[in-house]
């Protein structure tokens, strides 16, 4: 099985994809770690600021690692902000049935009650040295974008909106 893992900056992507690893034993794979690895390595002129070249960039890796896994029968939980809402184009029914896909997104209610507490654990499991310049708008815009685009593709959606609460089981 391949677990996804995608949603806005900050709503506990790398804490669930940990927390599932933990429960589950699977490992776990952060399309971060690449994006940064490929960009110091210099493999790649795009910068951590181009993301939407780089989501079609290491999105033509990542999907060839989830049928590599799925045709090997392993099972492995990969979290990132980089994986098209329009994913499921890329692979067929037979790889669709081993995946399953977990997007996070915050209301805009949650996000405006909760605004200092959202950028103070954003460091649980990952140092982002980078969020002392995300402010309260960005991180508005970017959820509704989030959930915009999970109506539109009619993709599962866990919405953070009166606590935070994420609770996923396989």
């Amino acid at each position: 099985m391949v677990v996804l893992i995608n949603g806005a900056s900050c709503t506990g992507k790398t804490y669930s994809a940990y927390n599932l690893m933990e429960k589950y034993n699977f490992p776990y794979f952060s399309i971060d770690h690449l994006k940064m690895g490929l960009i110091r390595s210099g493999n790649t002129n795009l910068t951590p600021y181009d993301d939407y070249k780089l989501e079609i960039y290491l999105w033509n890796i990542i999907k060839e690692i989830i049928k590599t896994v799925i045709e090997n029968n392993q099972n492995i939980i990969i979290e990132g902000a980089y994986i098209p809402f329009d994913y499921k184009k890329d692979f067929s029914n037979d790889y669709l049935d081993k995946i399953k896909y977990i997007c996070l997104a915050m209301s805009e209610n949650y996000i405006n009650n909760n605004f200092d507490v959202i950028i103070e654990k954003a460091n649980i499991i990952e140092n982002r040295g980078r969020l002392f310049s995300i402010d309260k708008q960005f991180l508005i815009d970017e959820n509704k974008r989030y959930i915009d685009n999970h109506i539109k593709y009619n993709l599962p959606l866990l919405l953070i909106d009166t606590e935070y609460t994420v609770n996923i089981d396989l």
